[in-house]
C-alpha cells in the first residue's frame, strides 16, 4: 500500500491548491491549466464522496481516506507524466491529512500521515476564505471557515512547505498565482 501513496519523479514543477472547502481552489487549477497549456490533477475525495453519497447517502468516514489517498496519488502520478512544464494539483496528501485530524479528533492514519509530509511540491497557494461560500452535497463547514483556514496555515508551516496566500477575487488570485510559477519556471 505504501507504494500507491508514493509520489513518482517527474520533469514538471508541481503546485497545490491547498485550503479550506469552497475557496476557489477547483476554478483557480481549471485556470492555471489553461493558462500554462497543461494538465490539472482533479480532486479525488470529490469524485469518490460523491459517489458515496449518491449511492449510499453517506458522508466520509476514516476508512474512506486511504482509498481517497491512493486514489489522488494515482492521478497525481498519471498526469504527472504528461507535462514537462507544470502540473496544477487541486490538492494533495497533505490536505487529506488536515482533513482527517479536523473531523476525526486529531487522528490520521500512520502511512498517510507519512507520504502527506515526505511528497514533494515545489510550491502550495494557500486559499483565503473571501470567496462566497457555496453548498453542495459535500461540503458542510459553513460556519467553521477561520478554523478551517487555520489549520491548513498551520500545517503549510509545521511542515516547512513552501507557499503563497491567494487573496481576493479571480483575476486577483489568478494573476498572483501566475506570477509567482512564473518565477518558478524561469529559475
Amino acid at each position: 500500500m505504501e507504494e500507491k501513496l508514493k509520489q513518482q519523479a517527474s520533469d514538471c514543477i508541481k503546485v497545490v491548491l491547498f485550503g479550506p472547502e469552497s475557496t476557489g481552489k477547483t476554478t483557480l487549477s481549471g485556470q492555471l491549466a489553461r493558462y500554462y497549456n497543461s494538465v490539472w490533477v482533479p480532486e479525488y475525495a470529490r469524485e469518490y464522496l460523491q459517489n458515496k453519497w449518491n449511492n449510499e447517502r453517506k458522508t466520509c468516514e476514516p476508512k474512506d481516506l486511504l482509498p481517497i489517498a491512493i486514489g489522488q496519488m494515482k492521478l497525481e502520478n498519471e498526469l504527472s507524466l504528461k507535462t514537462d512544464s507544470v502540473l496544477i494539483c487541486d490538492t494533495d496528501l497533505l490536505e487529506t491529512k488536515v482533513y482527517s485530524e479536523a473531523y476525526y479528533q486529531g487522528v490520521c492514519d500512520p502511512v498517510l500521515d507519512k507520504y502527506a509530509q515526505e511528497n514533494i511540491y515545489d510550491l502550495y497557494f494557500l486559499t483565503y476564505i473571501d470567496t462566497p461560500w457555496e453548498a453542495d452535497d459535500l461540503r458542510d463547514k459553513p460556519d467553521e471557515r477561520v478554523r478551517m483556514f487555520n489549520a491548513f496555515e498551520d500545517a503549510l508551516k509545521r511542515y516547512n512547505k513552501p507557499y503563497v496566500l491567494l487573496k481576493g477575487g479571480k483575476k486577483e488570485r489568478l494573476e498572483k498565482a501566475v506570477f509567482h510559477i512564473n518565477k518558478l519556471l524561469n529559475k
